[in-house]
């Protein structure tokens, strides 16, 4: 893969951060099956638009197939119609996607770190998108330490009639309860499946800001797969913290 600057007009219409990644080439392989468990696999029948989704930020739901006791094959879930065809949908201009954009929710993040902010919003796949300045916000995002009265923050948002969201403090269990509150929950997405978006997305901060990245706190299970991918990417990682709330370091090589 490789990143690619876009202009503001087609970082708008794609509804994605300027710096955005693409493929450099063809995949290798047409298909790819991906070992879930000794008898689960997911079957995504097209790489190439397989990972054009996944780089612009699209949920990939593969046919998940199950090898019984009996040694049967089981199909338990199909693959979702234009799962891999979100690239291609991403360049038509629709009224449909033009309402679309109409209803995200513009996050002007102040003292909450914005990567992790991009990451939970990546992970969670809720219609948010972080922006850099108050003018262009519906909503700002701060911590409880900004919030006092007559701070520069809280005079500015009155001033423009901006809503104000405040959480206890700036880290990324905090961002993650405040967008899944806002959001419903966001996608219907398993919690091993954000976490391994979210893992995914700091794998790729850390390879561009060559500095550390917090994970939010997971249980030991989640916190190995994503030991796993770290390694696989070629990082360092570590658990921190204490029972029940440790979570992983990445580290740049």
């Amino acid at each position: 893969i490789q990143s690619v600057i876009l202009g503001d007009e087609e970082a708008k219409r794609r509804r994605t951060q300027k710096a955005i990644l693409e493929r450099k080439a063809p995949p290798t392989f047409d298909i790819a099956i991906e070992i879930r468990e000794r008898d689960m696999f997911a079957i995504y029948p097209d790489v190439s638009k397989a990972v054009d989704a996944f780089l612009r930020g699209g949920i990939l739901r593969p046919e998940i197939r199950v090898r019984t006791a009996a040694g049967k094959i089981e199909i338990r879930q199909e693959a979702q119609k234009g799962m891999t065809d979100q690239a291609g949908k991403a360049q038509e201009k629709t009224k449909s996607e033009k309402g679309d954009a109409d209803n995200i929710v513009k996050i002007y993040p102040f003292g909450v770190n914005r990567q992790q902010l991009d990451r939970a919003i990546a992970a969670l796949r809720v219609p948010a998108v972080s922006v850099d300045s108050m003018d262009d916000a519906s909503l700002i995002l701060t911590v409880k330490t900004k919030t006092r009265p007559g701070t520069k923050v809280m005079v500015a948002a009155e001033q423009r009639g901006i809503p104000v969201h405040v959480i206890k403090k700036n880290a990324s269990s905090q961002i993650v309860k405040f967008l899944k509150f806002s959001f419903k929950g966001g996608a219907e997405e398993s919690p091993e499946d954000i976490a391994l978006n979210e893992v995914r997305e700091a794998i790729q901060d850390v390879k561009d800001m060559k500095k550390p990245v917090d994970l939010a706190e997971q249980n030991s299970y989640i916190r190995r797969i994503q030991h796993q991918l770290v390694d696989e990417a070629g990082l360092k990682s570590e658990s921190i913290g204490d029972e029940p709330k440790r979570k992983l370091r990445i580290f740049p090589v």
